[in-house]
């Protein structure tokens, strides 16, 4: 695999305390890689470590095979920032035009190129009109122009989708699958985890500044699967059946309700079959069999817990350019 992101032991202290510590990423050229930790975790410093924008205290890093020092690597990087300030006073074109320039475009190619990227980010027909009167949204999908303005080679989007609405996060989405059918590395940064989990190839979890697990979202999400099955009545018979498949967990029924509920964690999708069998030999009626697949929601407390380092609950709610 050709790494567009490679780093190795990467630390970075603020006066003594260590933000980022023996950090060791490998992200592929082309995929989707998501970044996930609480806040506090390191997750910005290391985007600023990788855009050059912060020296690492110790350890290594390459992006697109170079050093982000290099003029020629920073000309092949996009940002969206969490935190975007732009020039009020420009309009949208005015404000992609300087961004183009500083990244080396040609006037013609602008010419062509931003009344492009404003359609594909949503914003067709609104670069006449001036940054101060776009709404948050909207300035949010400026940044996102800008950030793929001069056909990075790798994009970093920090939290690209918080100031959007259902259509928009759908929007970005989409926009973050096309760059991967172009080849372009995305490096997502975001704490909607519904979000990272529908477009992420692999993803890393990161807390107190050091990878706690990392892989594929398959490999992430296999495993053991609770099956919730509900019944009108059950049986000793249907019980010690469901405890072969796999460890139950019986369910009081409530006030009010018919039937009963158990759930049952077996090894996989594969064995979801045995169950319904089970209940079928055992006669009873089956009113539900609902199979809970893990998600990223799920791991992310499992890896980090109900609390973020800065002692707040992650949030788990469904612009610039480096020159």
């Amino acid at each position: 695999m050709t790494l567009a992101i490679e780093t190795h032991s990467l630390c970075k202290e603020y006066k003594g305390r260590a933000v980022v510590q023996s950090l060791d990423l490998q992200v592929g050229e082309g995929e989707v890689f998501g970044f996930l930790g609480p806040n506090g975790a390191g997750k910005s410093t290391t985007v600023k470590m990788l855009l050059g924008l912060v020296r690492p205290t110790s350890g290594s890093l390459k992006v697109l095979g170079g050093s982000p020092d290099d003029a020629a690597v920073r000309a092949r990087l996009g940002f969206l920032p969490e935190q975007f300030r732009f020039q009020t006073w420009m309009t949208g074109a005015e404000f992609l035009r300087f961004h183009g320039k500083l990244a080396g475009l040609k006037p013609g190619d602008l010419r062509s190129r931003i009344p492009a990227v404003l359609e594909r980010v949503g914003l067709g027909g609104r670069g006449g009109e001036a940054l101060g009167g776009y709404s948050k949204g909207m300035l949010q999908r400026a940044g996102l122009a800008g950030a793929i303005l001069a056909r990075p080679r790798l994009v970093f989007l920090d939290e690209p989708t918080s100031a959007l609405d259902p259509i928009g996060r759908v929007e970005v989405r989409e926009i973050i699958l096309e760059l991967r059918r172009e080849g372009v590395t995305v490096f997502l940064n975001s704490h909607l985890l519904s979000e990272v989990e529908q477009v992420s190839d692999r993803v890393a979890f990161v807390k107190a500044g050091q990878v706690v697990r990392a892989g594929s979202m398959r490999e992430l999400l296999a495993g053991a699967l609770p099956v919730h099955v509900k019944v009108d009545r059950l049986t000793p018979n249907l019980r010690a059946a469901l405890a072969n498949l796999g460890p139950i967990e019986e369910h009081p029924a409530p006030a009010g309700q018919l039937g009963q509920a158990i759930t049952v964690t077996v090894s996989g999708e594969e064995a979801v079959p045995a169950v319904a069998r089970a209940v079928q030999d055992a006669g009873v009626m089956l009113y539900a069999l609902t199979p809970r697949q893990h998600d990223l929601e799920d791991l992310f407390l499992e890896l980090v817990g109900t609390q973020g380092d800065t002692g707040q609950a992650p949030q788990m709610q469904s612009a610039g350019r480096v020159a």
